[in-house]
Parts: C-alpha cells; sequence; structure tokens
C-alpha cells in the first residue's frame, strides 16, 4: 500500500511539473495608481477618428474613473450633468504577447446599459487596421442580458456579428469574483471561465482573413455605455457602477 501510494505521488509531482505554465507577466494592481510603464488611458468619445468608438458608445472615457486600492482595480461609470463617464486603459505599445494563457479575475457590475469588457487587439492595427488586426474577446457582458457572457474572435472574415462567437449563460455570474480566460496557441484559441472551456476557435484553413493571430497583441480593459451591443435602454437610476479587476497574468503555453 505505502509503495502504491509513493507512486501515486511522484506521477503527480511529475505531472504537475509538466503541465505548469511559466507566469511571464502580472498585473496585480498594487499602489495607488496604475503603472504607466504597462499602461496608456484613451481618452475622450473617440471622435474625431473613431466617434462612439465605433459602436455608438454614450460615455466619454477619462482619468477620473478610476481607482487603486487595497489591490483592486475599481473602474467606475457614473451619469452626472446627463454626461456618462467611465475609464479604457490599454498596454499598447508597452505590453504586447503572442500566445499564451491569458486570464482576469474581476467581478461584473449589474445594470441595463453596462458594457464591461476584457479584450485584445492585434498591435499592428495602425497599419492593417480593424478588423484585419483581428480581436480577441476574452470577456464581454451586456447588462440588458443578466447572467450571459460573451467570448468572441473578430477577424476579416467575420467581424462585428461575428459568426465565431458563444454566449454562454451562467446562473449568479454577476456574483462575487470570476476567473475568464484565454489559451492562445499556434493551431487555436480556448475560452474558458472559472477553468471550464466554453469555446474554441479552430479554423481549418488559416488564412490572413481567418487567423490574423500569429503577431503580438495587446490587451484593453473597459467599462462602455450602451450603444450598439450594450443597447441603447440604459437605466439611468442604476450609477454609479463598478467593474473590479483583481488581477492580470499571463502565462506562457
Amino acid at each position: 500500500m505505502k509503495k502504491y501510494l509513493l507512486i501515486l505521488v511522484v506521477t503527480f509531482l511529475l505531472f504537475s511539473c509538466k503541465t505548469k505554465q511559466e507566469l511571464i507577466w502580472e498585473e496585480n494592481f498594487e499602489g495607488t495608481s496604475l503603472n504607466n510603464n504597462f499602461w496608456n488611458f484613451e481618452l475622450g468619445d473617440g471622435c474625431p477618428k473613431l466617434c462612439g468608438w465605433g459602436n455608438n458608445e454614450k460615455q466619454i472615457y477619462t482619468k477620473n474613473n478610476h481607482t487603486l486600492k487595497n489591490g483592486f482595480l475599481t473602474i467606475t461609470a457614473k451619469l452626472e450633468d446627463s454626461i456618462y463617464t467611465s475609464t479604457r486603459i490599454t498596454t499598447k505599445n508597452k505590453i504586447e504577447f503572442q500566445y499564451g494563457k491569458i486570464e482576469v479575475r474581476a467581478k461584473l457590475p449589474l445594470g441595463k446599459g453596462l458594457w464591461p469588457a476584457f479584450w485584445m487587439l492585434g498591435s499592428n492595427i495602425d497599419e492593417v487596421k480593424w478588423p484585419l488586426c483581428g480581436e480577441i474577446d476574452i470577456l464581454e457582458y451586456v447588462g440588458r442580458e443578466p447572467e450571459n457572457i460573451f467570448t468572441t474572435v473578430h477577424t476579416q472574415d467575420s467581424y462585428g456579428n461575428s459568426k465565431n462567437t458563444r454566449k454562454a449563460k451562467i446562473q449568479g455570474i454577476e456574483k462575487g469574483f470570476h476567473i475568464y480566460t484565454v489559451n492562445w496557441t499556434p493551431n487555436k484559441i480556448d475560452f474558458l471561465i472559472d477553468n471550464r472551456l466554453f469555446y474554441t476557435y479552430k479554423p481549418k484553413n488559416k488564412t490572413v482573413e481567418t487567423w490574423p493571430f500569429n503577431q503580438p497583441f495587446y490587451i484593453i480593459v473597459n467599462l462602455a455605455i450602451g450603444g450598439n451591443f450594450g443597447g441603447n435602454d440604459i437605466d439611468n437610476t442604476i450609477f454609479p457602477k463598478d467593474f473590479v479587476l483583481d488581477y492580470i497574468r499571463v502565462y506562457k503555453n
């Protein structure tokens, strides 16, 4: 019996060593301000180049709608004097990755009109534009569809109302923190929620139109209000509302 238990322990340890992924970057939101070596602010309403941020969104992004406290980043959507405000940050030109396991631990806000997201864009977006650069939506949630999480890939082949998506109904997803993950390899992209596989994108024919995912991507975090996806039937009685992030981690796969 002892010999059998020893074999089991050794096998487990060997398996753990082989499957453990190397952490290559993390953001734990320590301190009281965002790390300028990691993050950029995107400000305003997107005009004149991309008014409404390309989706007819209602908010103006500022540097004043977020706080860092006790290791949490809190983005707060507000309504003041008939103006919606929020925050959007990116790691463009600072922290970019090609392949890996990217995860965020976050707590969603509840309310009609809210549209929190954790997503990625191809680093060549300025050269080839969207959607040819590619987009990976690790987490999208819209308050008008409670308990539903969207995971989506946008490419030149299918974008906007992309066919490469899954909407997953998860009872009570707005309660507490949950982990949203992509495992991105040269062959496929797996989307997971709380370590459970929900969707896999794996085109049979990888072309520039179907697989722009052989290049570095950067991370975006934002809380939008209204718009084509968030919905324009915004409940103005809900504000202020918070989108809270505990950490972001990227592992080599």
